[in-house]
């Protein structure tokens, strides 16, 4: 068989050196043993064909940490309520309607921890933003 002339573009020349632990070592070559393939390939593949998460705006994250807070003090709430009804007293709050709000809470939540930061404005306001990946 004639050896085919790859593109220059798709020749591979550099080198991206890698630390790994001898733990991370020995996994990356048993999971390119069992992919059947080199432990050059299976990393490239890993790191340059699966999608990144997606990026989230600081306004994003400090609104997902509020509705945190804020979720906090409904269980707070919620709990002083039950505790009031099991000892016969009057409940600071009505139960079924702090239960119903901290749903909707936690809802909001949801969305906005899966909401795509696509947007035309968010992207004017976000690009000097320094949010970088957290390393371990």
């Amino acid at each position: 068989m004639a050896n085919r002339k790859q593109s220059k573009a798709l020749i591979r020349k550099h080198i991206f050196p890698v630390r790994l632990s001898d733990i991370e070592l020995d996994l990356l070559r048993i999971k390119s043993q069992d992919a059947g393939m080199s432990a050059s390939e299976l990393m490239r593949r890993n790191a340059l064909m699966r999608p990144l998460p997606k990026r989230l705006s600081k306004i994003t994250l400090q609104i997902y940490w509020e509705l945190g807070q804020i979720g906090n003090n409904l269980n707070q709430l919620v709990k002083a309520t039950n505790t009031a009804i099991k000892m016969g007293r009057t409940p600071p709050a009505n139960p079924e309607l702090l239960q119903e709000l901290l749903e909707l809470l936690h809802q909001c939540r949801r969305d906005i921890a899966s909401d795509d930061v696509d947007d035309d404005d968010s992207e004017d306001e976000e690009e000097d933003d320094d949010w970088e990946a957290d390393e371990g």
